[in-house]
């Protein structure tokens, strides 16, 4: 059994690691493509390397919103839960550690054979996230009385095929973001920026996109996104220094001078932002040639699923609008929640940063600068009610004083508790016969696309 538990956390610590595995997805694809060794190396090395560098620049990101959110706590009196994706992994650990990677490694795998065997061709590359979700089921499956086996039978079930159909529920979406590249969503708040495409194309006009607003040419060094997202953090930082006190945010500096820290943080913030854009164009300039084996030799029209941030280059002004919409849409919703006398959910700075941002990016491709903006605000109103209603399925474990934050995990815990409180064992298992009908009827029925909802322009006319 020990031996066993070694490789299982072996094959948890690689799979949960997005640079490997999107790294091993381009050495199949190049293999399957016979390319020369030399191009298999740097093919491989590049996303690597690229994704590594996609996760510097988040830490330098979320390294620097923490303070953040300290002084806005301090400085505007706010306590209460903040959502946390991590903190919650930490905690769950200690009690289903065996369960949550046993399930990883089956729902990856069962990612790979539903893309084969169905028309659902995503492959979901982001290990961390394939990880939270491993928690997450693991927790609720067990609080709705199933353990061992059965457990890891049904949570592997249901992560393989949730990895599969959340890239193809907004694919037209993520199409119209990437204008046709060929990539999916492959992160779990994909709910939340298929919304704010939804709410951006009725109440938006794609046509006034954010990257053409037009700037005053005395301006015109905002175009840099660096620049724009500098001057926009230092005053973010600045407010929040005010509003905490000179004396409270000394305690944070170190010595420093308590507005040269808040600035510096702003500035920081502004380099996490270009180290993401620069790892991002690494991964997509080796991964998507690469996966062209893949997809012509092993699993037939695959499509890569990969991280939020992945979409950052895409639309860099909607970044910008998204976190700021999604952020006040998160204020918004924790003064309903305390007027309603609910549970606290205090706007948590990174997951109103990568969601919001993503969903402005979203909201944009549909609905242009109001489509950002609107789509965005809906998407922290929704990260900041779902996770106040998860807490509860959570808190049978002695989760009760932290949540997820992103919008799937919500969604799918609420979901799979529900059935669980309503149905008991049978209710789930009912829920995991309609989730492989749900996989396996479209080979049954003719679809435009041989691979779901991946219609490029060129084939809908």
């Amino acid at each position: 059994m020990s031996i066993l538990t070694s490789i299982l956390s072996f094959l948890r610590d690689v799979f949960s690691q997005p640079a490997l595995l999107i790294g091993l997805m381009a050495c199949i694809g190049l293999i399957a493509l016979k390319k020369p060794f030399h191009k298999i190396l740097t093919g491989t090395l590049g996303p690597i390397l690229g994704y590594i560098m996609l996760s510097a620049g988040a830490n330098v990101i979320s390294t620097n919103l923490t303070p953040l959110g300290k002084m806005i706590e301090k400085g505007f009196h706010i306590h209460g839960v903040v959502p946390n994706n991590e903190a919650i992994v930490a905690s769950a650990q200690k009690i289903l550690g065996v369960e949550t990677m046993s399930i990883l490694v089956l729902g990856l795998v069962l990612n790979i054979l539903f893309a084969r065997l169905t028309k659902y061709k995503y492959v979901f590359l982001t290990g961390h996230h394939s990880f939270f979700m491993a928690c997450l089921l693991s927790a609720v499956l067990g609080a709705s009385g199933f353990s061992g086996i059965q457990l890891i039978i049904i949570g592997g079930i249901f992560l393989g095929a949730w990895s599969a159909i959340s890239p193809a529920i907004g694919q037209r979406y993520t199409l119209k973001v990437t204008d046709g590249d060929d990539v999916a969503m492959g992160h779990f708040g994909s709910l939340g920026y298929y919304l704010s495409a939804w709410v951006g194309a009725r109440f938006g006009n794609a046509n006034h996109s954010t990257e053409k607003i037009n700037i005053p040419e005395k301006w015109g060094f905002l175009r840099n996104t660096t620049i724009s997202t500098a001057i926009t953090m230092v005053f973010f930082y600045l407010v929040a220094a005010i509003a905490a006190g000179p004396q409270y945010v000394s305690t944070l500096s170190s010595g420093m001078s308590p507005f040269l820290y808040a600035a510096m943080l702003g500035l920081n913030f502004a380099i996490g932002v270009t180290i993401v854009y620069s790892g991002v164009r690494m991964i997509l300039a080796d991964l998507i040639p690469a996966f062209q084996g893949i997809a012509t030799k092993i699993i037939p029209n695959a499509v890569p699923a990969v991280d939020c941030a992945v979409f950052f280059t895409y639309a860099q002004t909607a970044v910008i609008i998204g976190f700021v919409s999604s952020f006040i849409g998160g204020i918004i919703g924790m003064l309903v929640l305390g007027l309603a006398g609910g549970v606290l959910i205090i706007p948590g700075l990174v997951p109103h940063f990568f969601c919001g941002a993503t969903a402005g990016i979203y909201g944009n491709a549909t609905g242009g600068r109001r489509g950002a903006a609107l789509g965005a605000f809906v998407n922290g109103l929704a990260i900041t009610f779902l996770p106040a209603l998860l807490m509860p399925v959570l808190g049978a474990l002695g989760f009760a004083n932290t949540t997820f934050g992103d919008m799937d995990f919500a969604v799918l815990g609420i979901s799979i508790g529900q059935v669980g409180h309503s149905f008991t064992t049978m209710g789930i298992y009912a829920l995991v016969l309609a989730t492989l009908i749900v996989l396996f009827v479209p080979n049954f029925i003719k679809t435009k696309s041989t691979t779901l909802n991946h219609i490029v322009e060129d084939e809908e006319n």
